[in-house]
């Protein structure tokens, strides 16, 4: 059976859609470098921010001072051009692999499945030989050009998108999201868009969206890869990124898995579109084969990430609660858009031994999108107290105790306390354990979230 799953994903296999998925992430990757200039991003989120919520295990890292994240970026979208061009893409592709995971880890508060994903390609990219057709590295180099590539780089990045399409499904098969809560909350905050905004909020569009998404993220695979249904499901799967670009302020996201679920057709696709036949080609080099040594080195390497992938979005389930509530386990997991979250806070800073006591509102201190992530992201919260803690010492105070006043809310449910508020924060260790000082959510919907009629109770209007 491996010698089996060796030979086809070590079979040759024609390049042209590696290529044309290739051009696309650089273009994609340059645009959203762009838009972080044009928005003045990297002063909002890097600079200007006085504290970083750090991802655990990587609290050493910190932004460059001042104008250098804005030479980081610029660097990032030099690489992004080099990548779609295929100029020096080896280096290339390393470089930028390790500069936007850079950017990716220096800020827990900016969390988001794209980039998480844009990370990962990033890295898979380094390994794919894409650069091997339609590239200034196969001009300048008649000998590395081939116009044929290994199946397992092709389905490496199937298995990418893919896990990205079914885990955003499976995140949804929860209580809150097939009671059709995310939708109501998130529709609701949408309703002045026009004659679109009364459309959005009618319960059929409600029911639609909760269940369609569902469906569509638990079964765009499986139909993209059958031939039959290939065409229907990519039309599907463009007018659903299509819909959550209008509908949502998710950046590229929706025209990157556009471009990247084009890699489910047939990989000759563009043949006759884009490319000329390979028969037509200036000669190339013939495909050679790794040697089966390195074959079963990259089996067993392409196996313990097909593992990792496919087990570590599931880790939620070994923590107690409601994932949406704790975030415990929530990031790197595939949730995307399943809940929506307020809160208000305040944190009380003491010294024991002198007896004072300061009370902090993180709305001073932080920006607007910082505190109101910090404040309904547990870790997060620990995080700041800790911060508080450190900015009294320096100040000479030996003993400061932090405890937090965090009331939230999930998907319209009233609010409720986050974290226990008799719990010294400023003495909690930050591990990967589940926190005992986050309060179980107790507070059940109100009957007008549920999206249809339940045991006898009437749903709501409808608009």
């Amino acid at each position: 059976m491996l010698s089996t799953l060796q030979k086809r994903l070590f079979a040759p296999v024609d390049i042209s859609s590696i290529v044309v998925f290739r051009f696309f992430f650089g273009v994609i990757l340059l645009w959203e470098v762009r838009r972080y200039f044009m928005y003045g991003w990297i002063d909002r989120y890097w600079v200007e921010p006085v504290v970083h919520f750090k991802y655990f295990g990587f609290e050493w890292l910190d932004p460059w001072p001042g104008v250098w994240m804005h030479r980081h970026m610029a660097v990032l979208g030099v690489l992004a051009i080099f990548i779609a061009l295929g100029i020096f893409y080896r280096i290339s592709t390393v470089l930028f692999a390790l500069g936007f995971s850079f950017i990716f880890l220096l800020e827990q508060g900016r969390y988001l499945n794209h980039f998480y994903l844009v990370t990962l390609l990033s890295w898979i990219m380094v390994f794919i030989p894409a650069h091997r057709s339609a590239s200034f590295d196969a001009w300048l180099r008649p000998s590395l050009a081939c116009e044929l590539a290994p199946a397992w780089a092709l389905w490496l990045l199937r298995l990418q998108i893919g896990i990205a399409y079914f885990f955003g499904g499976v995140a949804k098969l929860n209580a809150d999201w097939l009671s059709g809560a995310p939708a109501r909350v998130l529709m609701a905050e949408r309703a002045d868009y026009g004659r679109l905004g009364p459309i959005l909020n009618h319960e059929v569009s409600l029911w639609v969206i909760t269940y369609g998404g569902l469906l569509l993220d638990l079964t765009v695979v499986p139909l993209l890869l059958w031939r039959r249904t290939r065409l229907p499901a990519f039309i599907l799967a463009v007018c659903f990124h299509l819909m959550n670009a209008t509908i949502f302020t998710i950046g590229i996201f929706p025209w990157f898995m556009m471009a990247a679920t084009l890699l489910f057709f047939d990989p000759d696709w563009p043949r006759g579109r884009i490319f000329r036949s390979i028969d037509e080609q200036a000669p190339g080099q013939p495909y050679r084969p790794a040697s089966p040594r390195i074959q079963r080195v990259a089996l067993a390497l392409l196996g313990a990430h097909a593992a990792f992938q496919l087990t570590f979005p599931l880790r939620h389930n070994l923590y107690p609660g409601n994932v949406n509530w704790t975030e415990e386990g929530h990031r790197f997991s595939w949730h995307m858009i399943l809940r929506r979250k307020t809160a208000t806070a305040t944190f009380l800073v003491s010294d024991p031994d002198s007896g004072e006591t300061w009370m902090v509102d993180p709305d001073v201190q932080l920006q607007e999108w910082h505190w109101r992530k910090m404040a309904t992201t547990p870790d997060m919260a620990l995080q700041y107290a800790k911060f508080l803690a450190s900015e009294k010492r320096k100040e000479g105070h030996a003993r400061v105790e932090v405890r937090a006043h965090i009331n939230a809310s999930l998907n319209g449910r009233p609010m409720q306390p986050l974290i226990d508020p008799t719990i010294d924060l400023a003495a909690q260790p930050r591990t990967l354990m589940p926190a005992p000082w986050i309060v179980p959510l107790e507070t059940p919907l109100p009957d007008s979230h549920v999206l249809w009629k339940r045991s006898g109770e009437e749903t709501d209007g409808g608009q």
